[in-house]
């Protein structure tokens, strides 16, 4: 598990607000919203511009509803099915995201593959669990604010995760539904105590249309790219 960090140690916060930002950041929307990109896509930046892309593998974890396919259709830009339905199997979608490094000034583009997989499809089949853990990079746990269960079992599941990971790997929460607060079923307290406890950062996000907006998903995705920028460096032994 990767050291906790100040937000804004390594990668610039707020940076999609900047100025020298909006070329970047121009080749990930269209009009406002993300841009759709497939497996094989990726933002073209002028020749002038150079720019590096690093790539990551992202696990979502947790229990069946909790808004898993959700997270991932938010995080991409992607449209949000109004009705739930169980994942069947192994879906993934690819999500970029520019920053910039804030000792050297380099701007490099995140590329995030963020792997789903239906609860009771990883009871199933025994070789999902596996095919998912592979080569990942990072794992965000889930839950819903509105499912108190799915916030108990945050223990369980980081704990077993830990016992079966064998590499390195950069751990997050993220509480879903959060815009749903006449339905909420936690307390900030219980929240707080569960960040104390496990010494790890939790992420609210809603479910609203909005949430793919840059102000909503820049504290998710610069925490996540410093995280994994700085585990990178601890293995190649290199400095920050």
């Amino acid at each position: 598990m990767t050291q906790a960090l100040k937000h804004g140690s390594i990668i610039v916060a707020d940076w999609h607000r900047c100025k020298d930002s909006k070329e970047y950041f121009s080749k990930i929307l269209h009009k406002k919203k993300r841009k759709i990109f497939g497996l094989l896509e990726s933002p073209v930046m002028p020749p002038h511009v150079p720019v590096d892309t690093v790539h990551y593998k992202v696990f979502l974890s947790g229990k069946s509803g909790v808004g898993k396919s959700a997270l991932a259709a938010h995080l991409a830009g992607l449209k949000v099915p109004s009705t739930h339905y169980e994942t069947t199997g192994i879906e993934t979608t690819v999500v970029y995201w520019p920053a910039k490094l804030k000792e050297s000034g380099r701007v490099l583009f995140f590329r995030f593959q963020l792997w789903d997989c239906g609860e009771n499809a990883l009871r199933r089949f025994d070789h999902l669990l596996p095919s998912c853990k592979e080569k990942v990079d990072a794992v965000l746990f889930l839950f819903s604010f509105t499912d108190r269960t799915s916030f108990d079992d945050l223990a369980n599941q980081i704990t077993k995760w830990n016992e079966s990971s064998g590499s390195p790997v950069v751990t997050m929460v993220v509480g879903t539904k959060f815009d749903l607060f006449m339905h909420c079923d936690l307390s900030e307290k219980d929240v707080r105590g569960f960040q104390e406890t496990w010494q790890l950062p939790v992420f609210r996000m809603g479910c609203g249309e909005d949430d793919d907006r840059l102000d909503v998903t820049a504290p998710l995705f610069n925490s996540l790219a410093e995280s994994l920028w700085l585990q990178d460096c601890i293995i190649a032994g290199q400095q920050v």
